[in-house]
């Protein structure tokens, strides 16, 4: 992948607002705003993976300051195209490493965003980079799917997640490495084009391990943004964890 932007290039960021449009319904996007509205309380609030604001502009709008890392100028010219996105501090870079000026009430990483990170060491390099922002008490938040293995019978690494006229998509799972990649075939103008994004799966105990490192701990612990119970049958979570005071 030779593109300075990564796998969110222009090719993704075109369409990426109608392809997830789903996730920009106000039902699902309120509840997210409100718990991270709540954390932040009177302080700043800095997301890593910030694309084409979704949750930092309606964020914003409620009087959160917001600042964003993304490594995708693509993802982020979408944003500065929305109303309110050219007031929005963005810092382009990879958010594991990345650092940006001043303490943060919260930080966070939602959609899945933490699995960008292919490896371990970048998984807790983040959650340390997200510990060296927030100030005393702030919190670190990730919502992020449990992985499916469980729907994969004996011998199957490959799950379909969407199937069409016009678009495949699957995921392809190494279990001894927890690599995986989305896949899409897509049907253009009558050509199939292929696309496919790597990712690193996590479990939330292993990002409990990694909060531990990064000397942080949990918090809560949601199904998802309404605070539902998370459960053994939950295939997400939304997991805060804190920066002790000393």
């Amino acid at each position: 992948m030779n593109d300075p932007d990564g796998y969110f290039g222009e090719q993704v960021a075109a369409t990426y607002d109608e392809s997830t449009a789903e996730m920009f319904a106000p039902a699902v996007v309120e509840p997210a705003v409100d718990v991270l509205a709540e954390l932040a309380g009177d302080g700043r609030a800095l997301e890593l993976g910030i694309g084409t604001g979704r949750i930092a502009l309606p964020l914003a709008r409620r009087g959160v300051p917001v600042h964003g890392i993304d490594l995708s100028r693509a993802m982020v010219a979408r944003l500065r195209a929305k109303p309110g996105g050219d007031e929005i501090g963005v810092t382009i870079g990879d958010f594991a490493t990345t650092r940006v000026p001043g303490a943060f009430s919260v930080v966070y990483l939602v959609f899945n965003t933490i699995g960008n990170l292919t490896t371990q060491q970048a998984q807790v390099d983040c959650f340390r980079n997200a510990a060296a922002h927030l100030e005393p008490g702030g919190c670190f938040v990730i919502e992020v799917g449990v992985p499916e293995l469980r729907r994969l019978p004996p011998g199957q690494n490959v799950l379909p997640f969407h199937v069409s006229p016009t678009l495949w998509a699957y995921d392809v799972y190494d279990f001894a490495t927890q690599a995986m990649s989305s896949n899409y075939v897509e049907i253009v103008d009558g050509r199939g084009e292929f696309r496919s994004i790597p990712f690193r799966y996590v479990w939330p105990s292993e990002l409990d391990l990694m909060a531990q490192i990064a000397g942080l701990r949990l918090r809560h612990r949601w199904e998802d943004w309404t605070r539902a119970p998370f459960t053994g049958e939950s295939r997400r979570h939304v997991s805060v964890w804190e920066k002790p005071h000393s």
